[in-house]
This record gives structure tokens, C-alpha cells and sequence, in this order.
């Protein structure tokens, strides 16, 4: 086996230091796990179609200015990454596919099933040039189950309607189910990848032994539907959607004050404390059904008594109030209050980076969470389509610039 070429980046940082992680995935689920990891400093290759590239660069509400035009998305999500193209249809792309993986620990990809398959890049072909990788395949439905789903089409709304989230969330009939946003389903399957492909790469370190992860994102979305299932198979509930109330407890949902909306959430005995502010005295039990019945008289009797005193006061009223009594409680925060709260200042949720596509700094979320010992840093944003294909072939496949400018004519990067 030939020597493992060095890291291309700049300096070494973070946990995940010494990882090399191929992606080939597309949109959200996939990339963002690898962009994740990348923060935390893996080193990614990412790998788009020539010419094409990811349909989420361009995206609509985009970053304008003077140069190119960015989606917002882009910006935020695929830092810390070099950007190669590769078309694997061709045997040449195959081939080159072959030899970076060879060096890797990890690949990470998204496509329908049997895809890298019909290119001659089935797992025990990739095995055989690296039997440590790690291979993690996300898909709509999965790599295999019933042949009528496997080749269906599955975006973010998609996931969480096969999932099961989308049919409890949102308000009752005859209102539309409701999509979780932004992107819920992405996002969760981002969280599942990368921790159960970091999970296979222990395993990998300890035996030598690489395995493959088959993670469908309708079932990253129904493995968060909390107790639901379990209710239906033991007693045949099929919950009805509620809206923001939990139906099971109260105070547990939105409320409107005088100049926006706010969330209150007490369980257990913190209903106790709601009624110590509302003036409510429950020394003789009167209102201990309201706590848990929500549709007993004493239910609705105390939600309309807490609505009328929150629509009194202003949200930062109820929100100090509520707090100082030890009651969860805050207001629902767009973007500007965001930027402007002192907690995210003082955490420092927000920095800047120097986005390359752009050509100048932006500003948003940095990285989450902190490590004491290996945190985690920004070493620079997104680039241009196959922005780094000169340096990832020539470093890891030893390719010069003539071998390069033939590949680039003929369309395999």
C-alpha cells in the first residue's frame, strides 16, 4: 500500500484532526454532516459535477454585490472544504474516484439507490482499495426495502411527510400539516450522518475494519417522533395535531403579549409556580387537573386566565417575570433580535470569515459547540466550482498540469 499522502491544510486543529473524509453528496443532508465535520477539523474533499455542480449554490435569495452571487445557504453551510469536480460515469472518473478513496477514511455520499453502483463503484469495489473506509450512504428511502420506494425522489418537506413529523406538527384539521423549518429533515440526517459515521470510524480504528452505513432520511426524521410510536402500537393513538400546545401539559406552547409572541413551558411542579404568578392559590388542589387535562373545565379556565395576563404585558415583561419565577420562558426570536441579544454576543455565536466565492468577509453562525481542549475554527468559506481541482489531484494522484487540462477538455473534472 503506498504511503498516506500529507493533509492539504493549513495548520491541524480540532477533534477530528487527521481525518480525511471524501463527500460526493448533494444539497443538504450529505454535505452538511462532512461541513460539520470539516469544522472540527477533518479535512473534506467535496466532489461535484463538472460544470453543474451542486443545484444549492444557485438557489434563489442569494448574496448579491459586485462579483458573484452566492445562496445564503452555501455561505453558511460549506466551510472549510476543498471543492474538486468529477464525472464518475466515465471510466477515467472511476478510476480517479478509486485512487483518492485509496487514501481516505471516510466516504460520504447521497443518491438513490444502486447509484454508485451503476457506475461500477458498488462497496466491495471500494473495499478492495481500502477495506478500513468508512462508507456512509444517505438516501430518500434507503438502500434497500421495498423496490417501490427505493428510486423515489425525496427532498426535506418530502422526508418529514414519510417520516411522521409533518402529520403531527401544525394546527387542527381542517388547517394544512406544517413543515418544520429551515429544513428539519436535512438537517436531522446531517446530525445522524456524521455521528454514525464517526461512530463506524472508532470501530475502524480499533479493528482495522471498515463497514457500511445505510441512513434513509425518512427514518433520521421517525427516529425523533419521541414516544409517538410507541403510543399508537400500545393503545392504537394516532395523535391528532394540536398546534403548539403539547396536549398533555400545561403551560406548554406559544402565547401572544402585547407587542409579539413568547413561549411558556412548565412540567412537573413548575405549574405550581405559573400559578404563584397568576395569583392562582393552589393550597386546596382546584387547579391540579388543569395541569394535565387541558379539555376540563379547569383546564380552560386556566389557559384563558394565563392568555388574558399575558396579553397585558408586553414579552419582555412576561419574559422577566416568568423567569425570575424560575418559570421557562422566552420570546420568539426572529433574526434581528438574534443579532441584537446579549447572550449570543457574549457566547459569540456570530463571526465573520472570508468567503473566496465572494471575495470578502460575511458575517454568521461560527462554531457550535465549544471544545475547551480542541476547538474548532473557520480557516476559510466557500469557492468556485472546482476550485481546488489543481491541488487535490495534483497532491493526492501526483496529476501535472498537462494530464489536468486534458481532463478538464475532455468534461471528467
Amino acid at each position: 500500500m503506498a504511503p498516506r499522502a500529507e493533509s492539504l491544510l493549513p495548520e491541524q486543529f480540532g477533534p477530528l484532526q487527521g481525518v480525511r473524509i471524501i463527500s460526493t453528496g448533494t444539497i443538504v443532508a450529505e454535505p452538511f454532516a462532512a461541513a460539520l465535520a470539516a469544522e472540527m477539523g477533518a479535512e473534506v474533499i467535496q466532489i461535484e459535477r463538472p460544470k453543474v455542480g451542486d443545484v444549492t449554490r444557485s438557489l434563489a435569495n442569494g448574496i448579491d454585490g459586485e462579483g458573484p452571487t452566492i445562496n445564503h445557504l452555501w455561505a453558511q453551510d460549506r466551510r472549510n472544504t476543498f471543492y474538486t469536480t468529477l464525472d464518475f460515469a466515465t471510466p477515467e472518473g472511476k478510476e480517479i474516484f478509486l485512487r483518492l478513496v485509496a487514501g481516505a477514511d471516510i466516504w460520504m455520499e447521497s443518491s438513490k439507490a444502486g447509484t454508485y453502483s451503476n457506475w461500477g463503484l458498488d462497496d466491495a469495489t471500494i473495499h478492495a482499495v481500502n477495506p478500513a473506509l468508512v462508507i456512509t450512504h444517505v438516501s430518500g428511502y434507503g438502500q434497500t426495502g421495498h423496490p417501490d420506494y427505493l428510486n423515489r425522489a425525496s427532498y426535506d418537506p418530502i422526508g418529514q411527510a414519510f417520516g411522521g413529523t409533518m402529520g403531527i406538527t401544525g394546527s387542527p384539521d381542517p388547517e394544512p400539516p406544517m413543515t418544520a423549518r429551515p429544513l428539519a429533515a436535512d438537517y436531522t440526517t446531517s446530525q445522524m450522518c456524521l455521528w454514525s459515521t464517526l461512530a463506524a470510524y472508532i470501530y475502524a480504528l480499533r479493528t482495522g475494519k471498515g463497514q457500511v452505513i445505510d441512513l434513509a432520511q425518512y427514518e433520521a426524521v421517525h427516529k425523533v417522533l419521541s414516544g409517538t410510536m410507541v403510543e399508537y402500537f400500545s393503545s392504537g393513538v394516532n395523535p391528532e395535531r394540536r398546534g403548539n400546545k403539547s396536549g398533555r401539559s400545561q403551560p406548554f406552547g406559544s402565547y401572544h403579549a402585547q407587542d409579539g409572541w413568547l413561549v411558556i413551558a412548565a412540567l412537573g411542579s413548575v405549574f405550581d409556580r405559573v400559578c404563584g404568578v397568576l395569583g392562582l392559590d393552589t393550597s386546596d388542589g382546584q387547579w391540579d387537573e388543569a395541569r394535565l387535562n387541558l379539555d376540563s373545565i379547569p383546564g380552560i379556565e386556566f389557559d384563558a386566565i394565563l392568555r388574558g395576563w399575558v396579553e397585558e404585558r408586553t414579552v419582555q415583561e412576561v419574559v422577566e417575570i416568568m423567569n425570575v419565577a424560575q418559570v421557562g420562558c422566552s420570546a420568539v426570536m426572529t433574526p434581528k433580535d438574534i443579532a441584537e441579544n446579549p447572550h449570543y454576543k457574549a457566547r459569540e455565536i456570530h463571526t465573520e470569515w472570508e468567503d473566496i466565492t465572494l471575495g470578502r468577509k460575511i458575517k454568521g453562525i461560527g462554531i457550535i459547540p465549544k471544545f475547551s481542549e480542541t476547538p474548532g475554527k473557520i480557516w476559510r468559506g466557500s469557492t468556485p466550482l472546482g476550485y481546488d481541482n489543481d491541488t487535490v489531484y495534483g497532491h493526492f494522484l501526483g496529476l501535472d498540469t498537462t494530464e489536468l487540462d486534458q481532463l478538464r477538455e475532455r468534461g471528467i473534472i
